[in-house]
């Protein structure tokens, strides 16, 4: 069954301008990387994460595309004035991380396609080392760095496929009662060596490299998933389809974690009992029968009432704090302002804001901003050190 979601419905202007836009852009030399970026209201985090990419990102050729899913809380007009040559997509209604991907995905022009959480920081040539591991190994169809709390812990994002039996004993938090479990812990790889390079079942798109035959071959983002799911059916789809995905030590990133989605966390776990449901029932993840389905129908959905029951009662008002998640005082802290790099990433420069007018939403769903390219200055160009602070 192909996972491949046609394209957003559009105003016939609007899609025949976006794909003459794709056609220029594919006729452009290709690059290393495509960097995408979905935003939604984390507009310091953003000029955080994007900081870094120009402060750090050498000898690789490169573009970032930004897709604003319609933040309220001036992101877009951020980007668009500090960041002048990023490639700005505005969504003027909210649509999903999956189907923002995606559209990124559309127009890349580069070998391979960096998914970036927005409320990411880079602290070293992380894109380098993320190129060149995926040039190394031709065989790998997609792969992720190892991820940092903020606290520089590691972040565990690798995980297993479950069983049905790992399902039901995450159903009552057997991984809470019984931390160490043996069962839980190989769901949750709790005992995985990230010091070495592996191949992986699953692993967390925060920041996920694909090679472009990958997207092109085996396909996109399945667009059901709005938020949740949405990385473990990608990778469960390319597993089905005999396509490797590994986990790198080559680079480190720092992750924060949740910035968006815990904006409204009743509202995301409704999603996610939603996701999980649709997944399952589409992938049969558990099994085809009718009965399992139902089976897991019911536990999924017993899940979803414990996790609302928790956040009345709990502290920790946040919506993902499994195994190797950020601290709840490290996150309560972050939740913040975006002023990690100032305390811990080394000397992000920050890049010097341009102004430059820009025209505001039609009545399409989403509008594309070219970046803007000063006088003698060719874009998504190797990167010079002073690329950050060019005037």
């Amino acid at each position: 069954m192909s996972h491949l979601i046609e394209p957003i419905q559009q105003s016939p202007l609007h899609v025949s301008s976006f794909l003459l836009e794709r056609k220029n852009r594919m006729t452009e030399p290709r690059l290393d990387l495509t960097i995408i970026i979905s935003s939604y209201n984390t507009r310091d985090m953003l000029r955080t994460g994007i900081q870094s990419i120009y402060q750090h990102t050498r000898d690789i050729t490169y573009e970032i595309i930004c897709v604003d899913d319609a933040s309220s809380d001036g992101s877009a007009d951020m980007v668009a004035e500090t960041f002048p040559q990023v490639i700005l997509v505005r969504n003027t209604v909210s649509q999903s991380y999956a189907r923002n991907h995606n559209r990124g995905l559309r127009m890349a022009r580069g070998r391979y396609a960096c998914l970036l959480d927005s409320d990411t920081v880079l602290i070293s040539n992380a894109f380098r080392a993320l190129v060149g591991f995926m040039d190394e190994h031709p065989d790998a169809a997609a792969c992720g760095p190892k991820l940092l709390n903020p606290d520089m812990s590691v972040q565990h994002h690798i995980r297993s496929f479950a069983s049905l039996g790992v399902f039901a004993l995450q159903t009552l938090n057997w991984h809470k009662l019984f931390p160490n479990s043996r069962l839980m812990n190989r769901y949750y790889n709790t005992d995985f060596d990230y010091s070495r390079a592996q191949q992986v079942q699953s692993i967390g798109t925060s920041l996920f490299v694909l090679r472009r035959s990958t997207w092109e071959q085996a396909g996109m983002l399945d667009e059901r998933f709005r938020v949740a799911l949405a990385d473990l059916a990608y990778n469960y789809m390319l597993k089905q389809k005999g396509y490797k995905v590994f986990y790198t030590p080559c680079a480190e990133v720092v992750h924060c974690g949740g910035q968006s989605i815990n904006q409204a966390p009743l509202k995301a776990m409704r999603e996610q009992c939603r996701s999980f449901i649709a997944f399952n029932n589409s992938y049969n993840y558990f099994g085809k029968s009718w009965l399992t389905k139902a089976i897991v129908r019911l536990g999924i959905r017993f899940r979803y009432y414990t996790k609302v029951l928790g956040y009345y009662l709990g502290s920790d008002k946040r919506v993902i704090k499994g195994p190797g998640a950020p601290r709840k005082e490290v996150a309560a802290q972050l939740s913040l302002r975006g002023n990690f790099s100032a305390r811990r990433a080394p000397s992000l420069v920050a890049a010097s804001p341009q102004r430059t007018s820009h025209p505001a939403p039609g009545p399409a769903e989403s509008v594309h901003e070219r970046p803007r390219q000063e006088p003698g200055h060719r874009a998504l160009i190797k990167q010079s050190p002073d690329a950050a602070s060019r005037t």
